[in-house]
């Protein structure tokens, strides 16, 4: 029984990630925003739990990349097609433009794919993870909620979307080495970047709530660029 709990974990990661695309397609963005991140807490709890109990599977490995292309690859998708929808259509080329929101789905599963078969992202990750892909995408119909005005019609806006879809397929395939956030012990020196962003977010987020997710992704690329590149 032991060896299934990791596994049982993961499948409310994707249970989750169903209920927000239900929710998205309902057009109710900020419950679709909070499975994403109740999916991220599954799925960093899976993880967690397994390498505790000491109970690798290659099936948990497969189920795990399953399961977050749901979550953290066709639920943000629904979130951004819902946004171009509630954006000003231009003509029929809106037709088409907004279909580009699945290019999102589409690299996140090759982003998953690729971290199975790719030996170096043991210790860290190459090119920013799912769930950090979605958290930034769950942010957005908060931040329309919450800050409106400006922000709502920025966010609201079919060329932003469509830049910000390709922008995002970017992010996840780039060959650019990430902080992983996997302590393998307490140690400040070894540790010292994830304190940092760990610190930074928990303060960001005290101060801005959601609309700190963005500022908090930016933080996590250039520590990583900082620590990788010229720290080593």
């Amino acid at each position: 029984m032991r060896k299934h709990i990791p596994n049982a974990i993961t499948c409310l990661n994707l249970f989750s990630g169903c209920v927000g695309i239900a929710y998205a397609f309902n057009n109710n963005l900020i419950y679709a925003g909070y499975a994403i991140i109740i999916a991220a807490l599954f799925d960093f709890a899976d993880g967690l739990i397994a390498r505790g109990l000491g109970v690798y599977s290659p099936l948990g490995k497969e189920l795990d990349s399953l399961a977050d292309i749901i979550s953290f690859g066709l639920l943000p998708s629904v979130i951004v097609y819902q946004l171009f929808l509630a954006a000003p259509q231009l003509g029929e080329i809106s037709t088409y433009l907004n279909y580009s929101a699945f290019l999102i789905t589409i690299f996140s599963a090759l982003r998953l794919a690729k971290f199975n078969i790719d030996v170096r992202q043991s210790e860290h990750f190459i090119g920013l993870p799912t769930p950090a892909s979605a958290l930034l995408i769950a942010s957005l119909p908060m931040i329309v909620s919450e800050a409106g005005g400006f922000w709502s019609d920025y966010i609201r806006n079919p060329y932003f979307l469509f830049i910000f879809s390709l922008g995002m397929g970017f992010l996840l395939v780039m060959e650019v080495p990430l902080i992983s956030l996997k302590f393998k012990s307490p140690g400040l020196n070894e540790n010292l970047f994830r304190y940092i962003l760990l610190f930074a977010a928990a303060l960001l987020i005290l101060l801005f709530k959601f609309a700190a997710v963005p500022i908090i992704i930016f933080i996590y690329i250039v520590l990583s660029v900082i620590q990788f590149t010229f720290i080593k």
